[in-house]
C-alpha cells in the first residue's frame, strides 16, 4: 500500500524546544520556497504565476491552521468554570483572526517574490563560493605550513591528517595512559609484527603501538586492539 502517512507529531530529529522547532520550520520553509521558485523558473513558468502559486500554498497552510484553531472554540475544560470558558473562547477568536490577517498579508505581498528569491539564490551561491575558496586556502595553509611543522608518529600530526581527511590509513589502536588520557596509535595500519620484540621489551610479545611518548601492545590492559579505520 502506497501513499503519504500523516504524522501525529513533530519529527523527533527536530529540537524538543518549541521556539527552536519553529525556527527550524521557518528555515526549511525558506529553503523550500527558493527551491520551488527555481524549479518553476526552469519549467518556464512566468514569475507572476509562480508568485501566485507559492502565495496560494502558503496562504492555504495558514488557513488550515486557522481552521484547526477555530475547532478549539467551545472546547474549554468544563471543570475550569464559566470565567475561564469565556477567556478561552475569546483567545480562540483572537488567534483565529490573527491567522486570517497573516494569510491576507502573505497573499497581498505575492508580487515580486519570485524575482526576490532568484536574487537571494544568486547571493547564497556567491557566499558559498567564497566559503569554498576560503576552505581551499585554509587547506593549503594546513598542508604547506602546519603539517610540515609536526613530527612523524605524533598525536599532533595525526590530528592534522584527520583534519585533511587523510588519516584513513592510520592504526586505530588506543589505550588510556596513567593520567587517564586516551592515546591513539600514530603509526600506519598494519604496522606491527606479532614476532617483533623490541630490545627494551625483550621477551614480551610484539604488536607494539606508539603515540608520542606512549608505547603499548594489544595485550595491554584498557586498550583497543589494532584495526584499520
Amino acid at each position: 500500500m502506497t501513499g503519504h502517512q500523516e504524522s501525529t507529531g513533530p519529527d523527533p530529529a527536530l529540537s524538543s524546544d518549541s521556539v527552536c522547532r519553529v525556527t527550524e520550520y521557518q528555515t526549511a520553509g525558506v529553503n523550500a520556497r527558493l527551491r520551488l521558485f527555481a524549479l518553476l523558473q526552469a519549467q518556464g513558468v512566468p514569475a507572476s504565476e509562480a508568485d501566485d502559486l507559492v502565495a496560494a500554498l502558503e496562504a492555504g497552510a495558514v488557513a488550515g491552521a486557522q481552521c484547526e484553531v477555530v475547532e478549539l472554540d467551545g472546547m474549554t475544560p468544563a471543570s475550569r468554570g464559566p470565567l475561564f470558558e469565556d477567556g478561552w473562547d475569546e483567545g480562540v477568536r483572537t488567534v483565529s483572526e490573527a491567522l486570517v490577517d497573516i494569510a491576507d498579508r502573505g497573499w497581498s505581498r505575492r508580487g515580486g517574490r519570485s524575482a526576490g528569491a532568484a536574487e537571494l539564490a544568486v547571493h547564497i551561491a556567491d557566499v558559498r563560493q567564497l566559503e569554498r575558496a576560503d576552505l581551499v586556502r585554509l587547506e593549503a595553509f594546513v598542508r604547506e605550513t602546519v603539517l610540515p611543522a609536526t613530527h612523524p608518529h605524533t598525536t599532533a600530526r595525526r590530528r592534522v591528517l584527520e583534519a585533511l581527511g587523510e588519516a584513513g590509513g592510520l592504526c586505530t589502536a588506543r589505550t588510556v595512559n596513567s593520567d587517564g588520557d586516551v592515546m591513539v596509535c600514530t603509526l600506519e595500519a598494519g604496522h606491527y609484527d606479532p614476532d617483533d620484540k623490541p630490545p627494551f621489551k625483550d621477551g614480551q610479545p610484539g604488536d607494539w603501538h606508539k603515540a608520542d611518548a606512549s608505547i603499548w601492545n594489544d595485550a595491554s590492559a584498557a586498550c583497543t586492539p589494532h584495526a584499520a579505520i
